[in-house]
């Protein structure tokens, strides 16, 4: 649900967001980190109208060669050239509570059943088309367990195209728009209603089916400090479309989310 790039610790809406803009792959050339620390606020889960505010900490280390390991995407490799870029990770899908705890899930939920995290394959490519980029992220969930509401393999695929507005002594600032899609089990997973849960929770029952999800727009700034430190903030926009939409969890379907956050390059 990746979603406005989509960050695990959170275990909130960001998988259907996409929100945060990951580190470009960088040339396999030698060790590289990047740690960065601060604060989203965004919707408890995806349609929901509630918000929270929650901590953001990440940490991306590239090895040479194009292995990396990345606390939102998970242990991968990555190929990066002028003209394509092309990466391949193995990591842990998003949940989703149905209570409130802390920063996870919302009592809005109860009855409906917790989403588990599951391991996540997943598969990203990157076009350059002038100075904007082309983007396509493919991930399939494994099966959690036999429950078809919470616990099936299902397949998300995000397209996105990016590019500069601004750079200079401000700092950079880009602009993205993007399109989710997913598969029947994606879609049921997390906007379906099944009749076991009907009866177990406030919501009607909601049949659903593959397509698209949602269409949304990033705008990221980002201002260096020195060679080591930046700042940057994120501003998201995801409209949710089709049988995500009407679904009965959704109260709102124009999702804004917005993160800062300082980052330290090494």
């Amino acid at each position: 649900m990746s979603s406005l790039s989509n960050c695990k610790c959170l275990c909130l809406s960001l998988t259907s967001f996409g929100l945060l803009i990951g580190a470009e792959p960088l040339p396999a050339d030698d060790w590289h980190a990047r740690v960065q620390a601060g604060i989203a606020h965004l919707p408890r889960y995806s349609g929901s109208d509630e918000r929270v505010s929650a901590p953001l900490l990440g940490v991306q280390i590239t090895s040479p060669y194009g292995l990396f390991l990345d606390s939102d995407k998970g242990l991968g490799w990555a190929f990066d050239e002028d003209d394509f870029g092309l990466s391949l990770y193995v990591g842990a899908s998003d949940g989703r509570k149905d209570r409130k705890s802390q920063f996870h899930g919302s009592d809005a939920l109860n009855g409906m059943g917790s989403i588990q995290s599951r391991p996540v394959f997943g598969l990203e490519a990157t076009y350059p088309l002038g100075e904007a980029i082309l983007g396509a992220t493919f991930e399939h969930a494994l099966k959690k367990d036999d429950d078809p509401d919470t616990g099936s393999a299902y397949n998300h695929l995000k397209l996105s195209i990016s590019a500069p507005l601004y750079k200079g002594a401000y700092g950079e600032l880009l602009g993205s728009l993007n399109s989710q899609f997913g598969d029947g089990n994606y879609v049921r997973t997390w906007y379906g209603v099944s009749a076991k849960q009907a009866s177990h929770s406030q919501f009607r029952a909601h049949d659903t089916h593959a397509g698209l999800v949602s269409r949304g727009a990033d705008l990221s700034w980002s201002l260096p400090i020195n060679e080591q430190w930046s700042v940057s903030t994120v501003l998201a926009l995801q409209y949710l479309n089709g049988d995500a939409a009407d679904s009965p969890l959704v109260e709102r379907r124009w999702q804004t989310a917005a993160t800062g956050q300082v980052v330290y390059t090494f």
